[in-house]
């Protein structure tokens, strides 16, 4: 299994301390974009909620050691780590926290659960199926033993898309129809905008399809509680060279190398339609190539009795139609989700006042430590990434094959 070149190198040289008692010790891999937004969320969770333990950042781990040392002081990291290996062996980390590409998530939750640690893995959970149903295998095994594997679909856990599953399993919208999901970005309509390592296969599995298509399967089939069965897709790498990398990746890209290019190896788009158990229909745009779109996730679920819609840059509102209402005053009205009796708000603000996209990680946090103090089943576990990891895979097959319609295996 590939091993990545962001968790070389040396182990650390004395052992460490440890955890103090009534907290969870967290270990995490990487420190980039996502490292930063998973420490702020284990950073504030246990100021926020009143949680049976705290998370106390024990170490973080990354390649470069004057990078990773940087971070963690950044961060409030209490140590690093060049070794990820060594970081699994503290006896003050409880829970292994997987924040690198995908070509090295299965190697290093396998042997974080092996070790006996908790473990949350970044989405997607792998970057094929063969390494996801390994990792689930991995995960029932520990699972045994005590431990919990969860994969990190964070926009579960925007309190307004946790409500919209409630009213949709409360039955508020009847036998459902139609969902559609699309999620929207424009970071690389640029062509010089530089070869990172979301546009190589071999590091990333996927492209605009597994790095944003994720997590619209994911928030499809949650919000409508049931499965996708079959898919039929089209997807397209408009620019198939792009410069090389010079220097570190800043957020989502970097700096570029006029004078060389290198081939991108995933897609840039992928568009497909789907088939839930129930028979209801379902449509998908996952794009890194939308001229002014930002980060627009957008969800609407269409049922007998209503319907529902969101908008990731409207966060904290519902968009609901009641169409048992009569027709004379009867549309789409708007839900604030702040109120204390919305998913996740009773600890945070006075009604009104929002929320944004980093609370996500926060409420992350909460959910994780206590999943494992109550015994709970984790959710999204490890097989709830498996089951998005086959229907990218189905995707990509039927996109292969002039969009032919492809079977998701259960």
């Amino acid at each position: 299994m590939a091993r990545s070149q962001e968790t070389e190198t040396q182990t650390a040289a004395a052992p460490p301390p440890q955890q103090a008692p009534g907290t969870l010790g967290v270990g995490m891999v990487g420190y980039a974009f996502m490292g930063a937004a998973h420490s702020q969320g284990w950073r504030t969770a246990g100021h926020v909620f009143d949680l049976p333990v705290r998370p106390a950042l024990a170490a973080i781990c990354g390649r470069d050691r004057a990078a990773v040392d940087a971070a963690a002081a950044r961060h409030g990291w209490a140590a690093a780590e060049t070794d990820w290996r060594a970081l699994i062996v503290r006896d003050d980390v409880q829970l292994i926290d997987i924040c690198t590409p995908g070509d090295s998530h299965a190697e290093i939750a396998i042997a974080a659960l092996e070790a006996g640690k908790h473990v949350l893995c970044e989405k997607p959970l792998a970057n094929t199926v063969a390494e996801a149903e390994e990792m689930v295998r991995a995960a029932e095994a520990a699972k045994a033993r005590g431990q919990v594997a969860i994969v990190g679909f964070n926009y579960r856990k925007v309190p307004a898309i946790t409500y919209a599953r409630q009213l949709i399993a409360d039955g508020r919208l009847g036998t459902l129809r139609h969902v559609r999901a699309s999620y929207l970005q424009d970071w690389l309509v640029d062509p010089a905008s530089p070869l990172t390592w979301r546009l190589q296969r071999e590091r990333a599995g996927s492209g605009a399809l597994g790095d944003l298509g994720a997590h619209i399967v994911d928030l499809a089939q949650y919000l409508a509680g049931e499965l996708l069965t079959g898919v039929s897709a089209v997807a397209e790498t408009f620019v198939r060279e792009r410069p090389l990398l010079a220097g570190p990746v800043a957020g989502l890209s970097g700096g570029a190398d006029a004078t060389e290019l290198g081939d991108v190896t995933v897609d840039d788009a992928a568009v497909f339609t789907g088939r839930l158990a129930s028979g209801a229909l379902a449509s998908f745009e996952a794009t890194r190539m939308a001229a002014g779109r930002k980060n627009a996730l957008r969800l609407e679920i269409n049922g007998e009795l209503g319907s529902l819609a969101f908008d990731l840059e409207r966060l904290n509102e519902l968009s609901f139609h009641d169409h048992t209402e009569p027709a004379a005053t009867a549309g789409f009205r708007r839900i604030l989700v702040t109120e204390p009796e919305h998913p996740y708000l009773e600890a945070w603000w006075p009604p009104g006042h929002g929320l944004g996209y980093e609370h996500t990680f926060v409420h992350q946090a909460r959910d994780v430590i206590r999943t494992i103090t109550e015994g709970t089943e984790p959710r999204p576990s490890f097989a709830d990434g498996l089951q998005v990891q086959r229907v990218l895979a189905a995707v990509e097959e039927s996109a292969a094959k002039n969009s032919v319609h492809t079977p998701v295996p259960s």
